[in-house]
């Protein structure tokens, strides 16, 4: 008799261990979205881009011919479908006294020129959602772009070299402080967004440094309003020995403070976003650093170059979307005088270029999954020459400006 109860207690024991597990396994699942996307594109002169001028930076410079004629006042145009994308967003069972779930997110973009059209990964995270506190680990978003307020422009250049623009492997800690007060944590790495050094864009440069990009924000948010202030450090080492193989520990060190701001007038949505920094090459904005003195050793020694940013977004709309976007940023010189003459001691981008502004309406019709939209960019660079006797400062400007026109269709799953 004991022992068929036992057997009985022990078969209804394994049952329901099999019910729970079967129930925790059906927690588990993986919805897929995203959009394809077709962008056809105009363009007044030639530009600073990347993947065959899909991504936008800024007008290329005047290029004068033996009789003058700027080579560079050239138009073109390109039809491109590499921003089409798929996301598959993951949940599951509790883990750690977590709410867990995981994402993974791809295009066609490539990483390079040479791989366009190339599957590449945008986004992979792993989540683990308390009460109280998110702890995220993987490749996402800069803590800089900050997801609840950015430009939403039709161009894949989201606002760059305006905005900041990356995605980094990080290790992000979000606590709430109250119900609208937030305080983020983190530390990153560099992928497909690098820093400029001796060897080319290579994220050897912040790993031979040893410590990660460290980032704090604080963040208030509610219905109606969101606004937040970031501080962002980084510590890059160039080299780890001279021309002449003697050792070097020299680094380049540099921080930067973004304030933000959102607010929600339904049907209206205004966002704004200043930013200095030195030192932003990686978010693919202006500047980066430059060497400001080399001994007889060959040893060289880094100053960073600082740049203002500012720019504003306004839309409204849902069947018919309207937006307007306008930037404006301005290369304020390095912290100290530049070694030689002209660009060549610099790591940077735009280092003859003093300032950059953009204006660019757009219009969306909605039907349905489908969504076409035009838009119409115009962006205007101050190129001269920078005064590396004055902080590589640029001087005696001459503004070229690129029109370009934009028109693409999504179709979203």
């Amino acid at each position: 008799m004991k022992k068929n109860f036992l057997l009985i207690l022990i078969s209804v024991l394994f049952s329901a261990s099999l019910y729970s597990q079967e129930k925790q396994e059906s927690k588990w699942g993986i919805n897929f979205s995203g959009f394809v996307k077709t962008d056809f594109i105009f363009d007044s002169r030639q530009t600073v881009n990347a993947r065959e001028g899909h991504f936008l930076f800024f007008p290329q410079p005047e290029l004068p011919d033996k009789n003058g004629k700027d080579l560079n006042a050239e138009a073109s145009f390109n039809i491109l479908s590499i921003q089409t994308r798929i996301n598959g967003k993951i949940t599951g069972p509790d883990a750690f006294g977590a709410k867990s779930s995981a994402m993974i997110e791809g295009e066609f973009f490539g990483t390079s020129d040479g791989d366009i059209n190339g599957f590449r990964l945008r986004h992979a995270t792993v989540n683990l959602d308390w009460e109280k506190t998110s702890l995220m680990a993987g490749q996402y978003w800069h803590p800089m772009f900050v997801t609840d307020c950015f430009p939403g422009t039709v161009s894949f250049n989201t606002g760059a070299p305006f905005q900041p623009f990356s995605r980094n492997p990080q290790l992000r800690l979000t606590q709430k402080l109250s119900n609208n007060f937030s305080a983020i944590i983190a530390a990153y790495s560099e992928r497909d967004f690098q820093d400029y050094g001796p060897f080319g864009q290579s994220s050897v440069y912040l790993r031979n440094a040893v410590i990660p990009g460290l980032h704090l924000q604080l963040q208030f948010k509610s219905d109606k309003v969101l606004f937040g202030v970031s501080g962002d450090y980084k510590s890059l080492k160039p080299r780890l020995y001279t021309a002449n193989n003697e050792p070097t520990d020299e680094k380049v060190n540099s921080m930067a403070v973004e304030g933000y701001a959102k607010i929600n007038l339904d049907p209206v949505t205004i966002k704004l976003e200043g930013i200095y920094g030195k030192n932003l090459a990686n978010l693919f904005m202006l500047g980066g650093y430059a060497v400001k003195s080399m001994d007889s050793a060959k040893y060289e020694t880094y100053t960073p170059v600082n740049v203002f940013s500012l720019w504003g977004d306004i839309s409204g709309g849902k069947e018919i979307e309207i937006g307007l976007f306008g930037g404006y940023t301005k290369n304020l010189g390095a912290d100290d005088n530049v070694l030689g003459v002209g660009s060549s001691n610099y790591f940077a981008r735009g280092t003859n270029i003093n300032a950059l502004f953009r204006l660019s309406p757009r219009i969306a019709f909605n039907s349905g999954k489908v969504k076409l939209a035009f838009e119409l960019e115009y962006t205007s660079a101050a190129y001269g020459t920078p005064n590396n006797l004055n902080k590589g400062k640029v001087e005696n400007t001459t503004s070229v400006a690129n029109v370009r026109g934009l028109m693409a269709f999504f179709y979203y799953f």
